[in-house]
């Protein structure tokens, strides 16, 4: 057990108490160490350690209808073990309230950011330790899988630790609902009113990580099936015939969405295809963008090149998770006796962008039932 050394200058008796509080229960060694050297220094005098941990502990990160999203680090107003165990006690309350004691289904899903597979990990441990059916993802995959498992496995609900397109310091806490618990065309979407409030009660109600009883083990690990029968539904999709014309540039921005989008587009037909190759594999860090958002200036800078280098007719960009996809139809000032999107001129400054989000994803859908 960490201890919090004595000695208060300039800091408040409720900043103390939380402080000490916190570093007791805390169940990581590393942000209870983190918190600990702040509360140190703090002691000492120093101001900016007193900020700090004002803002940590002044309050706590809020669920609601986008779940948790925050800066990783120690404190109740931080993305951490502690935060994460008490939101997945708090879902695992509402869904045994909702289920009338039955035990509860959760396919739990994650990406590459720094603490997201821990997170994922104590999720299923609270579900199993609850009597719950906890449902692992075997790697990291895009968010719209775990969306689709919600629906395919017949889950309950379903939980993607992922912060989407927020900067590389920050993680989230997404949760959807379906089976028992939701049962019309808002299966396997992101929770809304009221269920957000249901559940944020419920991690209200959990005043410390040492109540929350975790399994070592118990969970399922999900095989490949699942991601393959969410490409399978893609690829049952009319396609216009065309598309197999064109050459496009992908991008995924450093997250989990390449090998699912390249798949996609080839069971699609499209099989000329230039990855933005820098930016293709999984990286916590984002070193290439400032913000791995398709819509932020410059985030999109290394596909353009790359589509000026290859005359691409497309590009794709997903942020991420995935569940964020920016697609540029690129200008081309072609002479009048080149064939079109070969041998032309990219004038890349002319491009038409279109950005699906999550409402224009669920229009799309719509009222389909179960995949």
């Amino acid at each position: 057990m960490t201890h919090v050394h004595k000695g208060t200058t300039g800091m408040s008796d409720w900043l103390i108490s939380r402080v000490r509080a916190w570093v007791t229960d805390d169940p990581d060694e590393a942000t209870a160490a983190e918190v600990n050297a702040l509360f140190h220094a703090a002691e000492q005098g120093d101001q900016h350690a007193i900020e700090e941990l004002t803002d940590r502990f002044s309050g706590s990160l809020q669920f609601g209808t986008a779940g948790l999203r925050g800066a990783i680090g120690g404190g109740s107003n931080r993305m951490n073990r502690a935060v994460v165990i008490r939101a997945a006690a708090g879902l695992t309350g509402f869904l045994d309230d909702s289920l009338g004691g039955e035990s509860p289904v959760v396919v739990i899903g994650y990406d590459a950011r720094h603490y997201s597979r821990v997170f994922a990990l104590d999720t299923a441990a609270v579900v199993t330790a609850a009597g719950g059916r906890a449902l692992l993802m075997p790697q990291e995959w895009p968010t719209p899988v775990l969306a689709f498992a919600v629906r395919h496995l017949n889950a309950d609900a379903g939980v993607m630790v992922t912060a989407s397109h927020n900067p590389a310091a920050d993680n989230g806490y997404k949760v959807y609902l379906g089976g028992r618990v939701v049962t019309d065309a808002g299966q396997g979407a992101q929770i809304v009113p009221p269920y957000d409030s249901a559940i944020a009660t419920k991690i209200a109600a959990v005043k410390q990580v040492a109540d929350v009883v975790r399994a070592p083990e118990g969970w399922e690990v999900l095989s490949d099936d699942v991601h393959v029968a969410y490409l399978d539904a893609i690829a049952a999709r009319p396609t216009h015939p065309g598309v197999g014309s064109l050459r496009v540039v992908t991008t995924a921005l450093h997250g989990v969405g390449g090998p699912t989008l390249t798949r996609a587009l080839v069971a699609a037909g499209v099989t000329d295809l230039h990855t933005v190759a820098a930016q293709a594999e999984p990286d916590p860090a984002f070193p290439t963008v400032v913000f791995p958002n398709p819509e932020e200036p410059g985030a999109m800078d290394l596909a353009f090149e790359l589509a000026r280098e290859v005359q691409a007719d497309l590009i794709i960009a997903v942020d991420p998770d995935a569940d964020r996809c920016a697609v540029d139809r690129v200008g081309l000032d072609v002479a009048a006796d080149a064939p079109a999107g070969r041998n032309a001129k990219l004038a890349v400054s002319d491009f038409r962008r279109d950005v699906a989000g999550g409402a224009d994803v669920e229009e799309l859908l719509g009222d389909q039932g179960p995949f």
